[in-house]
This record gives C-alpha cells, sequence and structure tokens, in this order.
C-alpha cells in the first residue's frame, strides 16, 4: 500500500511515528475527449492571452487574486519553507471527543494508519485506550499544503486518520432556498411513512450496494471492443518546415508593411513643409 505521509503523531507525552495510506480509491471510468473528425485526443495547453503564446510549466508563479486583477505573488522557495516549518511539526492530538457528537457533513478524506519502525507498541496503546473509552481523538494535520482538521479513530483494529472540513469551510443550511417551515401533516401520511421506514430497515451491509451505472458502462466498453467497434488516433503531422517559413516570412512582411506606410507618411509631410519654406 502506497505510503502518502510520514510524520508523527502525540497524546500527552506518547509519540508514535506513523505512516498514512489512502483508506479508498477513485473507480470512476475516466473517458477520453477525442476530435470526431480524425480521433485524436484533445490537448489542453496553458496560454497567456496578454502574450499569445503558450507558456512553459517554468514560467509560471502562483499568486493570490485579492482583488479583481490585483495580485499578490508567492515565491515557491517562501511556499516551500512555510511547508516545511509546519509538517516538520509532530501532529498532537488536541481533544478526546464521542464520534457521534460529530456530524457526517464535517468528514472529507480517510486514511489507514500504520506504525513506522519502532512504532508498534504505541500505536497499540493508542488502539487500545480508544476502544477502551470509546473516544476519537481530534488532530491537525499538513497534507498536500494543507492544514486539516482530522480525527483519529479505531475501524477494524486500525486506526484510521479521518479529515474533516473546518467549520467556516461547512455552508450554513439555513441558506439553502426553498426549504419549507412546519408543514401540516396528518396523522396517517405520518404513519404511514413511519410504516414505510420501518419496513425497509435493515442492518448496514455495504457489500449489498454495487454502482450500478459503472459496471454497465464497462459491459458496453466490452461490448464494443469484441465487435472491433475500436478507432485509433491519427498520427500527430510532423512540422512542415517549409509551411513553418512561409507563415513567418508573410508575418514578418505584413508588420514590414505596417512599418513602411508609418515612413512613408512621415516623408511626405516632411517634403510638404519643405516646400512651403522655398
Amino acid at each position: 500500500m502506497h505510503t502518502m505521509w510520514k510524520g508523527t503523531i502525540s497524546f500527552g507525552l506518547v509519540n508514535i511515528p506513523i505512516k498514512l495510506h489512502a483508506a479508498t480509491e477513485n473507480k470512476d471510468i475516466k473517458l477520453r475527449q477525442l476530435h470526431e473528425e480524425c480521433k485524436s485526443p484533445i490537448e489542453y495547453k496553458k496560454r497567456c492571452p496578454v502574450c499569445e503564446r503558450e507558456v512553459e510549466s517554468q514560467e509560471i508563479v502562483k499568486a493570490y487574486e485579492y482583488a479583481k486583477n490585483k495580485f499578490v505573488v508567492l515565491d515557491a522557495e517562501d511556499l516551500e519553507t512555510l511547508k516545511k516549518e509546519q509538517e516538520d511539526k509532530a501532529v498532537e492530538i488536541l481533544d478526546f471527543v464521542k464520534l457521534e457528537e460529530i456530524d457526517p457533513i464535517y468528514f472529507e478524506r480517510s486514511y489507514y494508519m500504520s506504525p513506522s519502525e519502532g512504532g508498534s507498541k504505541a500505536y497499540g496503546l493508542l488502539r487500545k485506550a480508544l476502544t477502551d473509552t470509546g473516544k476519537i481523538g481530534v488532530a491537525k494535520i499538513i497534507i498536500r499544503s494543507k492544514e486539516q482538521l482530522a480525527i483519529v479513530r479505531v475501524y477494524q483494529n486500525t486506526l484510521v486518520m479521518e479529515t474533516i472540513h473546518f467549520p467556516d469551510e461547512v455552508r450554513q443550511s439555513k441558506d439553502v432556498p426553498n426549504v419549507p417551515e412546519e408543514t401540516e401533516l396528518s396523522k396517517k401520511e405520518v404513519s404511514t411513512a413511519v410504516t414505510l421506514i420501518d419496513q425497509l430497515t435493515a442492518e448496514f451491509d455495504p457489500e449489498k450496494y454495487k454502482d450500478e451505472y459503472r459496471t454497465a458502462l464497462l459491459d458496453l466498453i466490452e461490448a464494443k471492443r469484441n465487435n472491433e467497434e475500436v478507432t485509433t488516433a491519427a498520427d500527430k503531422p510532423k512540422p512542415d518546415n517549409v509551411t513553418d517559413l512561409m507563415e513567418a516570412l508573410e508575418k514578418s512582411l505584413e508588420k514590414t508593411k505596417g512599418g513602411t506606410k508609418k515612413k512613408t507618411t512621415k516623408r511626405k509631410s516632411n517634403a510638404g513643409s519643405k516646400k512651403k519654406t522655398s
């Protein structure tokens, strides 16, 4: 399992060297966009609208837009230093709370935690303490240059870290439009709805839920492959030096014409003024 973060997590005076591993994976089927005419993949290029040319990665800097078209440029060195300062700090569990006190709307991503060398005993100690108390730990961690609020809990004998949103990142439910206030409902309507919920109530078994759309899409792709309904992208045309040279010459000629017209006008006006003097 790929390690995506290494560090130390502590509670009180106990330090646990750990590694984080992504607990989930995205299984969405990625579809490419092709040019219908030649079936070639579409390219997305970084282009500067002012300089009117493509821009290389090394020419790009990061900035914060504090007002329309007003930026504060942040040097890569500054960002790297700030990131290093934060990442070097041990992750400290700040509080212990009950899991049910946190609404699911706060949860973001899950990571499995494994002990690094020499951390097995401390790892087991935290796991046992969390299990016995029925509590979870609340901590802060820097992941991918972003400070995250996180919780540490036990899942099937493994410690799991789940990043959660900060309160100001969760939008207020009162701002949702068209939500009705208390509505008048008859006792029969409520009773029928409750009965329906009771009839559909079951223990949660994640294995019974399947991504039917993804399965159907894979079946469709496989069927087209078996029927040889496939296409191959056309070879990228090699640059024609003659054509490129002609284009460059034509553009240069246009610029020269523009400059010549200006010079000619200036000469005429000078000639006219000399004639008047004589």
